[in-house]
């Protein structure tokens, strides 16, 4: 190892195989089988690809207004405010879904800044007297498009990546995180004068009034429970 890199010595010790032009045909007693050669291994290390922040939920039947699933509403694609929340969909949060950082940040960070604010935003939901909370159309219009804008910056939209969905045949080939940390910060962490104005909130009967002309009323019941 003394004056060798890392590097250095991978490059030794792997022969790269492009499983595009042979690809894995079988698996024997001693190894792998592709483009009519076998490769003797003492491990094999699955990691064809996954459904990247989409599959999960979309694996489960998530029914929102007028009983559209999120499958159907996301069928061109996420679409998403901040990946926490999406239009249609009143009470539902997601946890660094598309649309946010998620795995182009560190996750465990990730997740707590989105579990804060969503603890956050329940307690004021709560105090106030908000039966449901939901994502204008206009910000989660104007945050998709933020999104791909950002994403059109860089390289990531021309790879043939999972961050677009392509190991997954018919999954929609859209850019699914978002590349500025920074910008995610400042749109989340404003203040809660200024979370409300981008959601529709639903409030008591007896209040006189909203704060932001986004906002609709609705009668409050003891838990917050999904507008029909």
């Amino acid at each position: 190892m003394v004056g060798k890199s890392v590097l250095d010595v991978i490059v030794e010790n792997v022969e790269l195989v492009d499983a595009r032009e042979r690809a894995i045909q079988r698996m024997t007693p001693t190894g792998v089988v592709a483009g009519g050669r076998e490769f003797e291994l003492d491990c094999i290390v699955f990691a064809t690809g996954f459904d990247a922040m989409t599959g999960a939920v979309l694996g489960i039947d998530i029914r929102g207004r007028a009983g559209i699933t999120l499958k159907e509403k996301w069928d061109a694609g996420p679409r998403t405010y901040l990946g926490l929340c999406s239009v249609g969909f009143p009470n539902l949060f997601l946890i660094t879904g598309p649309g946010s950082p998620s795995v182009l940040t560190n996750m465990i960070v990730a997740i707590e800044q989105h579990v804060n604010w969503i603890t956050d935003c329940l307690d004021d939901m709560r105090r106030e007297g908000r039966a449901t909370i939901e994502a204008t159309e206009q910000a989660q219009d104007d945050w998709v498009d933020h999104v791909n804008a950002v994403a059109g910056m860089t390289l990531y939209p021309t790879c043939n990546s999972w961050y677009l969905g392509k190991n997954i045949p018919g999954k929609p080939q859209v850019f699914m995180p978002f590349d500025r940390v920074s910008a995610l910060r400042r749109e989340v962490c404003t203040g809660r004068g200024e979370r409300l104005p981008r959601f529709r909130s639903r409030l008591k009967p007896r209040n006189a009034g909203c704060r932001s002309a986004a906002f609709e009323s609705r009668p409050c019941r003891e838990r917050l429970t999904p507008a029909p």
